[in-house]
């Protein structure tokens, strides 16, 4: 397509955007009809830590949404020279779960608590307990009963709950909606049905009846609408908190509002069962479409959904790349120290690529890039570390293994409860997010880590915005009869790389590491009790 065209797409009004707030950067895409790629806008932004809990203030998202659609303007602007004053369809994407209640003045009772958090142990116990289904301490009924057991004097007050993705739809639409992929990490889905589970909503109902509140689930909820549906429309309102400038049209229809998770899986074709994915950045969580539920309550694993309603098997962990980011960083600095001008890029390249050339088990190294709890492994706290015996061989290409493998230990710890104890099988997993920007490298290490083939798409490299824009098309598609496995492979028939297989020596020199990682939890535990 000519960028003649591009532009008269733009101009016409018949461009799709798909626009996603992840942990460390607001991104948004504008696609054509043919789902390619227009445009591109972002904006960073990062989570702060007040009283023990991790947050973003809504001015924050607000301002970063304004910002990240400046950026896209700017950058149709500068592309195609005309204003981007329309589009066809728009949908919003976000991390999933956290906690965003209000009251019926729509007032934000407490500040957001994001899924970082790892403050609802007891509250995540007691649910799986009594829903008999792993309730993760991230889930937003966690966090919601957690406050209950907390005394908090907000819970009675509580009117609406919803995601951050649901929260963003609202507040552009004023539909109290949500997609339920973004739902499933709420409450328990009822796959048949499409909705919250009602039979689980009524336990938890009477499990908490006497708390001081009047409100039932049902009447705090948002409301599920699947995938391929339109979930509302930008008014006017919405528009200027979208685009500050005053330049975008009201009226632009919406799909449903979306997890990160689910534009994951989106993103690199991987809603039919026994697909795969894993998304690897700040956090890193592999999905794994089920042909079957579980045999018994893991609480290790979220069971989740895909966009469409699928059960999925979804291991998580908080910490993937922040630590060994801060490591690079460090790198470059020193480098600018010593009067070299490296540019980033060539920094990840070049330092990056050295752990393929380390020993296959890292020469004994370990380390640990808890920047935050992680909940596979017990713990609400985090301290990252860098340990090694004397004689342990510490070489720069040990040093930056050990940091991709621990990088991926705690998604390991969950992916074997699916993988051997649950006996899930998947043919292929297919990469996106930051980890795998240097794909050699991150395809490598995550087939030793995975013991699984590994493939990257071209398009998943723009993530989960790319990804919601694609639902946004999905709910405009000219035959309502198509599926969404079968759309996705329409649009990505020419786009799947060929999948990376593992390297023996790199799948037992990771099994060594992990075992080690394993071994080595009582010192993260020591660092976290003393470092207070």
């Amino acid at each position: 397509m000519s960028q003649d065209d591009q532009k008269t797409i733009i101009e016409s009004g018949n461009a799709v955007m798909g626009m996603e707030l992840g942990s460390t950067r607001i991104k948004a895409v504008l696609v054509g009809p043919d789902n390619q790629l227009l445009s591109t806008g972002g904006h960073g932004w990062e989570n702060i830590q007040i009283d023990g809990v991790w947050t973003y203030s809504l001015d924050e998202v607000w301002s970063g949404i304004a910002s990240c659609f400046a950026d896209l303007r700017s950058d149709v602007r500068k592309k195609y020279n005309v204003e981007l004053k329309t589009f066809v369809v728009g949908g919003f994407s976000a991390m999933m779960h956290g906690y965003l209640v209000f009251d019926k003045n729509d007032r934000l009772l407490t500040p957001f608590r994001t899924w970082r958090n790892n403050i609802t142990a007891d509250a995540s116990k007691e649910l799986t307990g009594v829903l008999n289904y792993p309730i993760p301490q991230r889930w937003s009924i966690a966090h919601l009963h957690q406050s209950i057991l907390n005394g908090e004097a907000h819970v009675k007050d509580i009117a609406y709950i919803t995601t951050l993705s649901g929260y963003v739809h609202w507040q552009l639409t004023g539909e109290k909606v949500i997609g339920i992929g973004d739902a499933s990490g709420m409450f328990p889905i009822d796959i048949e049905s499409g909705d919250f589970d009602a039979a689980r909503a009524g336990k938890f109902d009477a499990h908490v009846s006497g708390e001081g509140h009047s409100w039932k689930l049902s009447d705090i909820f948002p409301r599920i609408i699947p995938a391929g549906e339109i979930a509302g429309r930008l008014t006017p309102e919405g528009a200027k908190k979208l685009d500050s400038s005053g330049t975008l049209e009201a009226g632009i229809p919406l799909c449903p509002p979306e997890g990160d998770a689910g534009t994951g899986m989106v993103a690199t074709n991987s809603v039919r069962v026994r697909t795969g994915n894993v998304s690897a950045g700040t956090s890193v969580f592999a999905m794994l479409v089920m042909e079957k539920e579980p045999a018994k309550v893991h609480e290790e694993i979220d069971l989740v959904t895909t966009p469409d309603g699928k059960l999925v098997g979804m291991a998580h962990s908080n910490n993937c790349t922040s630590d060994y980011d801060a490591w690079i960083g460090l790198f470059g600095q020193a480098a600018k120290a010593l009067g070299a001008e490296v540019s980033t890029p060539v920094l990840y390249d070049t330092l990056l690529a050295l752990a393929l050339k380390g020993d296959p088990d890292c020469g004994g190294l370990l380390s640990y890039g808890y920047i935050s709890g992680e909940h596979i492994t017990g713990f609400s706290e985090g301290r990252p570390l860098f340990v090694r015996k004397p004689d342990a061989a510490f070489t720069i290409e040990n040093f930056i293994r050990s940091h991709l493998f621990t990088s991926l230990c705690a998604l390991r710890t969950g992916l074997n409860v699916l993988m051997e104890e649950e006996g899930v099988q998947v043919d292929e997993i297919r990469g996106h997010g930051g980890f795998f920007k240097t794909a050699h490298v991150g395809q490598r290490i995550m087939a030793a880590a995975t013991g699984t083939p590994v493939s990257l798409l071209e398009s998943a490299g723009e993530g989960g915005a790319w990804g919601m824009a694609l639902l946004a098309s999905f709910a405009i598609r000219e035959d309502e009869s198509v599926s969404l496995p079968d759309f996705l492979d329409e649009v990505m028939k020419d786009g799947v790389g060929e999948a990376f297989r593992p390297v023996d020596a790199d799948v037992a020199g990771f099994q060594a590491f992990f075992e080690r990682y394993h071994r080595g939890l009582a010192i993260e535990r020591a660092a976290v009790d003393t470092l207070s």
